[in-house]
């Protein structure tokens, strides 16, 4: 592999006979979190109680625009710019993610013994860094 090629270790937990979500490390504000690399998602997008939990002072701009997804049509839908996400060794100086609330997930998740997850990592990031996925090694490769 090339040297800019950074690796970051996947865990992939077991939805108890419903599937599985391959779960990373992402740090933001500082601090760290865990996210769903979710293939399926056309952009990132984080949970807004979390958000606020993790910076009170983070921007959250409400949009006009509905959410498709996550089961329904009609989700309200806000953005954030968040500076300086590391995912591994690789640092995101600035991304727009959508804000969501993603309580209902992190409820399931925790029914299941499961740690609470930040939001997903969408396929705006998987595309821009050439995200290779491999489930059995249990990685995500990025350029």
């Amino acid at each position: 592999m090339a040297k800019n090629t950074i690796t970051v270790p996947l865990n992939i937990i077991d939805l108890h006979g419903d599937g599985f979500h391959p779960l990373l490390d992402v740090v933001i504000f500082g601090k760290p979190f865990k996210v769903v690399l979710d293939t399926g998602a056309s952009r990132t997008a984080f949970d807004r109680d979390l958000l606020m939990e993790a910076n009170e002072q983070a921007t959250i701009i409400l949009s006009d625009r509905l959410s498709t997804g996550l089961g329904t049509n009609t989700m309200e839908s806000a953005t954030a710019l968040i500076e300086n996400i590391w995912i591994g060794d690789l640092l995101i100086p600035e991304l727009e993610v959508a804000v969501l609330n993603l309580s209902t997930i992190n409820i399931a998740y925790h029914e299941m013994g499961h740690p609470e997850v930040l939001g997903v990592l969408g396929s705006d990031i998987l595309m821009k860094y050439r995200a290779v996925i491999d489930f059995n090694k249990k990685v995500l490769k990025l350029k």
